[in-house]
């Protein structure tokens, strides 16, 4: 199950990504040039590279549920639900679980914001979605089969950083984001695979 799954996700740059599965789930989608319809799109916080209308547009039908903050929810339309760290539930028939995402050593994104990560269970796998966050407490209480985790500094973990969080996390595939634009570059990728060698199964997934 988490292996069909793994060929399923999508990346579509920064934090972006398409999962194929049963439902077509979207998570961040910025500067995207794909235009398959979502089922869900799954919105992390309010900053334009994150919660993008432009790009939203160019996936959602009339049915697409989206699942955001309440300082996103006011930028979008549509049918749009607002969540906080904590929440859990079922849309589409995709187990939803939201956590923490924030800084620790740095203030980009306080932890007062309530800004997002997500764990959603689909087709048998959990897949976690950090967000922009440091490596925080919380991680060490979620598990996840597949976790997406930002790798480059200055706004969200380093590479190092994320790969604590990796071991913290114990899952079975660590795929690499939030780099490429903005901030970070493939070194940093690379060096969160290297960290990991032996420990966790790094995928880095060409964009799409």
């Amino acid at each position: 199950m988490i292996e069909a799954l793994l060929k399923k996700i999508h990346w579509l740059g920064h934090d972006g990504f398409r999962i194929d599965a049963s439902k077509v789930i979207y998570l961040d989608p910025y500067q995207i040039t794909s235009t398959v319809p979502a089922d869900i799109i799954l919105v992390s916080h309010d900053h334009f590279d994150h919660c993008s209308p432009e790009d939203i547009h160019k996936i959602q039908k009339k049915d697409t549920v989206i699942i955001t903050d309440r300082a996103s929810a006011g930028k979008l339309k549509g049918d749009v639900r607002i969540v906080k760290p904590g929440d859990r539930f079922a849309v589409q028939g995709v187990e939803v679980e939201i956590v923490p995402a924030y800084n620790t050593n740095k203030q980009f994104h306080p932890k007062a914001d309530g800004k997002l990560g997500f764990i959603i269970t689909i087709d048998g796998a959990r897949v976690y979605h950090a967000g922009d966050t440091d490596f925080i407490p919380e991680m060490k209480n979620s598990r996840a089969d597949i976790a997406l985790l930002p790798v480059s500094g200055t706004y969200v973990m380093t590479a190092d950083e994320a790969a604590e969080a990796a071991l913290a996390i114990h899952p079975k595939y660590a795929i690499p984001m939030h780099y490429g634009a903005i901030v970070g570059s493939a070194a940093d990728a690379q060096a969160f695979a290297d960290k990991l060698k032996g420990k966790v199964d790094v995928k880095i997934l060409p964009r799409e």
